[in-house]
């Protein structure tokens, strides 16, 4: 199968071009900004500059059959201009998706996000396909604003859309919250994250590589909107847990409520990462795994484990 790939160079998007590129039944185009080097011999990189105004050679996407469409920009710190957010991440995939149904392409993988849902769920109730969307800021507004104008595309051209929404994806040189908690404990800081008792799901990079892989070629993918995650959900101490056992070293953890803590965070500035490690996220995937008949390879333990030994041998 022939599939063209954006955001190769990036977190998910790399770990795509390489995985796919392991078996010769995929024939890869590595869509990207600048001149970047092909890992393997069937991975062909066509350079097109930034999405937003993209030059498109004429042959492109022939003989393309799947696209997946990784790359986007994200809210960072500073976060870009809400423009700047809509028009690489609404826009230029519209933009995309049009030229994919005019070269004749089948199927537009999307990664989305869970944050078109929200950003915290109540323990117990977890966001479903079902839910109601609810963007909390530019990006997950972004995002929303594609699925939509990608599921009118889709049934006006019959370009089959598969829209997945992960939520935080961890695995391999990823970085934000999860390398700081990996330095924490490898440092040994006591952490008064013990009466936390949060549940939230999460996406191994790994496992997200095996459902975008169903996504691509699973006739019961298309046109549906699949949320994505592991199949068991953790606390934050029961992460810091594993990260410690991971790294052989002893996790300190104490008990403070976790309203003084958000009090306290919130104080500080840092009120993002308390609502992350005190809060909830969780994600109903059972519709995405009876439909694709899809199970996650990998345990959220097993993967953070493989995680950290990345993060170990850096």
């Amino acid at each position: 199968m022939r599939v063209a790939i954006t955001g190769a160079t990036g977190f998910v998007g790399n770990a795509l071009v390489r995985s796919l590129a392991r078996q010769t039944t995929w024939q890869l185009t590595a869509l990207t900004r600048r001149p970047w080097p092909a890992p393997a011999p069937q991975v062909r990189s066509l350079v097109i500059g930034d999405l937003v105004d993209a030059r498109w050679p004429a042959d492109a996407l022939a003989d393309t059959e799947g696209i997946v469409h990784a790359a986007a920009m994200t809210s960072g710190v500073p976060s870009p201009p809400p423009a700047r957010l809509f028009a690489v991440n609404a826009a230029a995939t519209l933009a995309l998706a049009r030229q994919a149904a005019s070269a004749g392409v089948k199927r537009f993988v999307f990664l989305s996000s869970i944050k078109v849902n929200g950003e915290e769920t109540a323990p117990g109730k977890p966001f479903t396909v079902t839910s109601a969307p609810a963007p909390e800021d530019a990006y997950g507004q972004s995002k929303l604003e594609a699925e939509r104008g990608l599921r009118e595309l889709a049934n006006t051209t019959g370009l089959e859309v598969v829209i997945l929404r992960p939520s935080l994806i961890y695995g391999p040189q990823v970085g934000g919250n999860f390398a700081h908690m990996v330095n924490w404990v490898a440092r040994g800081i006591p952490l008064p994250l013990a009466a936390v008792r949060n549940r939230r799901t999460l996406m191994a990079l790994p496992n997200l590589l095996d459902l975008i892989k169903t996504a691509l070629v699973s006739p019961r993918a298309a046109n549906q909107t699949l949320l994505a995650g592991d199949a068991d959900d953790v606390s934050t101490p029961q992460m810091l847990e594993a990260i410690a056992d991971a790294l052989g070293r002893p996790l300190r953890l104490f008990p403070v409520p976790p309203t003084l803590l958000a009090r306290a965070a919130s104080l500080l500035g840092k009120r993002e990462m308390a609502r992350k490690l005190l809060g909830s996220l969780q994600l109903d995937i059972q519709d995405t795994r009876a439909r694709l008949g899809w199970d996650p390879p990998l345990t959220t333990r097993q993967a953070l484990t493989e995680t950290v030994k990345t993060f170990r041998a850096g």
